[in-house]
């Protein structure tokens, strides 16, 4: 007999609302995750500090732990700091690098993480990959996704409006990864989960369509549920492949090539998707996310990133290496240093067309 259905690894709670920070030790303790309020909990030294001043007096179980940076060796560090701690749970507040370490320390000492979003700025919130800056330069490590996730739109709308904007172009560029997963399902018969591509699609989807602006919590409300759908999605596919395709792999090329000159994460991969998709043919497609990119002030050319077309040509032509075996646009299309100059020069004149 065929199975009929499938499990589907998800967060056993999401709570996306305004004021959801003052519930996190009711909500810890009705999920039944720690109803003795011993846990864990990793902040940043910057706004994570603020942040704990005001939790501390509704968690008296809790030690608090601050992470430097978003480094294998504080991820490791924070590990060895907690696992002689017996407790019931860790909770990553903050940002992207704070929630990765803590997904990563999490998964070595086997607790459940609780990701507690301090901004949006990429699709790390609930994935099963950690993405820290090793010796070698950057690494993605698979890890549990967080068991809950909790976004509190008042904190958010505090967030420096790059990052929550740079939110946005990660979840509209799984619209380019999607096209790259089919497109390699076509040429080179890798297959292709349906499930994973409808939620990422959707995510992407979602913000391409929504009118809103970063000032309005409905706006605000859609993107954290399209990260959290995104992170989903990669959970089903048992992979990235869902929300990583040309336009991660010109990102991480630009993070290889230019260390110290790239910018958020999310600001290079929508700029990849806009390039990628205007490459894969459909112009349509391409002016419409560009069109969506410009309207939250995120980068659609290399130079607004402060990078050369020659550079950018270096990154592009680079960027296969990034992800051996992955196939998108890039390998199908196997362009030349020149062919990509030219490619990109034709999409500039689009773009300011």
């Amino acid at each position: 007999m065929p199975v009929l259905t499938r499990l589907v690894p998800s967060p056993l709670f999401v709570e996306i609302r305004s004021g959801a920070l003052d519930s996190l030790a009711g909500i810890l303790a009705d999920q039944r995750l720690s109803t003795s309020g011993r846990i864990a909990v990793a902040i940043s030294d910057g706004s994570g500090t603020v942040l704990r001043e005001r939790l501390e007096p509704d968690l008296p179980g809790a030690d608090w732990y601050e992470v430097t940076d978003g480094s294998l060796d504080s991820a490791v560090r924070l590990a060895d700091q907690v696992r002689a701690g017996h407790y019931d749970a860790m909770v990553g507040l903050g940002g992207g690098k704070i929630i990765d370490a803590a997904k990563y320390a999490a998964a070595r000492v086997g607790l459940p993480l609780v990701a507690v979003a301090t901004n949006l700025a990429h699709d790390g919130l609930c994935s099963p990959v950690s993405t820290l800056d090793n010796d070698a330069g950057r690494g993605s490590y698979g890890v549990p996704s967080p068991i809950g996730i909790i976004v509190d739109l008042d904190v958010i709308s505090k967030a420096p409006r790059r990052f929550v904007a740079a939110g946005i172009g990660d979840v509209i560029s799984n619209i380019s990864a999607c096209a790259d997963w089919e497109l390699s399902h076509t040429v080179t018969g890798e297959p292709i989960d349906g499930l994973a591509i409808a939620m990422a699609r959707s995510a992407g989807e979602n913000l391409l369509r929504h009118p809103g602006t970063l000032d309005e919590p409905g706006l605000l409300t859609t993107l954290a549920e399209a990260l959290v759908l995104s992170g989903i999605a990669m959970n089903i596919a048992g992979s990235t492949r869902p929300s990583s395709g040309a336009c991660h792999e010109i990102c991480h090329a630009l993070d290889v090539l230019y260390p110290k000159r790239s910018a958020q994460h999310g600001e290079q991969v929508g700029l990849g998707a806009a390039f990628a998709t205007y490459l894969r043919g459909d112009h349509r497609l391409a002016g419409l996310i560009v069109e969506r990119l410009a309207s939250h002030g995120l980068p659609v050319t290399a130079a607004q990133i402060g990078f050369t077309e020659a550079e950018f040509t270096k990154a592009v032509d680079y960027a296969p290496n990034t992800r051996p075996g992955r196939f998108t646009i890039l390998e199908h299309l196997d362009l030349s240093p020149s062919d990509i100059r030219d490619a990109y020069a034709d999409y500039v004149q689009a773009v300011n067309s």
